[in-house]
């Protein structure tokens, strides 16, 4: 008899928030599925049947909190990145920010990235210019994203919003 999907997903996430408590506490090498499961009150099974690794755990989660994010603000373009939800990615991203320093102190924000591709990816088949487009922002973003963690976050989501915007339109003209 097999889980729900409410069920997994819920396990899922007590897996993952489990392992993210455990991040300041420990060595992310060191941090063990044992140490994992314990914490989160399942068995090891329920790891593997559901993650191959760490890293693909915190990508899970940064997904799913994107997703609740957007859901809760009803976004209609949530699953795919485009120029007009600049805003919303910089205010969720703020609104996370202790998660996101956590990881860029643990030096695991290579999850961050995976999980922008995740989200910002087409979800269907796309033609080659939407793949390079969401390729081109994903790498954009972490960029900004990654500048903005080692300032301290000192600028306003609004702000970074007008920076990205200002960024776009500085663009030679090869016409």
């Amino acid at each position: 008899m097999s889980r729900g999907t409410k069920t997994t997903e819920f396990l899922k996430e007590c897996m993952c928030d489990a392992l993210i408590k455990l991040i300041p506490e420990k060595n992310f090498d060191k941090i063990t599925v044992n140490d994992i499961t314990t914490l989160a009150g399942v068995g090891r099974s329920t790891w593997f049947r559901n993650f191959t690794t760490k890293m693909d755990a915190l990508t899970y989660k940064l997904v799913r909190m994107w997703q609740r994010w957007a859901k809760e603000r009803h976004l209609s373009e949530y699953k795919r990145y485009n120029l007009d939800n600049a805003k919303d990615f910089f205010q969720f991203n703020y609104g996370i920010r202790d998660l996101i320093n956590t990881i860029y102190k643990a030096e695991l924000q290579s999850c961050i990235y995976d999980a922008f591709c995740v989200v910002m990816m087409p979800q269907y088949e796309a033609s080659a210019f939407e793949c390079y487009q969401s390729r081109f922002y994903a790498y954009g973003l972490f960029g900004l994203l990654e500048e903005w963690v080692k300032r301290g976050f000192k600028e306003t989501p609004e702000k970074m919003t007008d920076l990205f915007y200002k960024v776009m339109d500085n663009r030679p003209d090869f016409d």
